[in-house]
């Protein structure tokens, strides 16, 4: 009886191989968190040896970090992206929020968790990257929009930025539905904006005598 071939092992350029091999970390971290990792864990996952790993990442820090990189690059594009199709202020505050808290439901494990891995990121939650270029983008929005100063409109954006991180939070332990926690999140980022845009013209109102 002939002997059977082993198929040829398939080849993979350098930069899908390491896709490959953050996506095997990703999945490890999101299913048993980050107790177990090692190089030779995530290699063996990715169908990589341990020596070869280490040709793609100088040691598992690295390849976290590279990791979490990757998860918060995604998520910020993803926003940009339906902010930018967005008409009204609600259409845009929805999205946006709508866009975090899938991530959140999907794959936001993987992002706090790595996030509470030591000396990978110093970031309390996945808001605060770039920040600065989202702030400003939103707050430009805003400030044209409700015909606000940009001083006002800057504030409003980067305080309300914790509002879709705690619900996030929220989201995982509560149990409560992703759209019903969307909902209550929009409400208020909205409210809040209504209350500063009647506060501000209640102020300066000039009095009738």
């Amino acid at each position: 009886m002939a002997k059977k071939q082993s198929q040829p092992k398939q080849r993979f350029s350098r930069k899908v191989r390491r896709s490959m091999i953050l996506d095997s970390a990703a999945d490890m971290i999101a299913t048993d968190g980050t107790s177990g990792l090692s190089m030779e864990a995530i290699g063996q996952k990715a169908e990589v040896s341990k020596a070869l790993m280490y040709r793609y990442f100088d040691s598992l820090i690295d390849l976290l970090r590279e990791l979490l990189d990757r998860e918060l690059k995604a998520l910020r594009r993803q926003q940009f992206e339906v902010a930018e199709k967005a008409t009204t202020f609600e259409e845009l505050v929805r999205n946006v929020t709508r866009v975090y808290l899938l991530n959140i439901e999907e794959r936001g494990m993987v992002i706090e968790r790595l996030q509470a891995y030591p000396n990978i990121s110093n970031a309390p939650d996945p808001t605060y990257f770039r920040r600065g270029q989202a702030v400003e983008y939103f707050a430009n929005l805003v400030a044209k929009s409700f015909d606000l100063p940009i001083e006002d409109a800057a504030a409003y954006t980067d305080i309300s930025f914790g509002l879709p991180a705690s619900a996030g939070e929220y989201l995982l332990r509560s149990g409560m539905s992703r759209q019903r926690v969307e909902d209550i999140t929009v409400a208020m980022i909205i409210g809040s904006l209504t209350g500063m845009k009647y506060d501000i013209s209640i102020r300066s109102q000039k009095l009738k005598r």
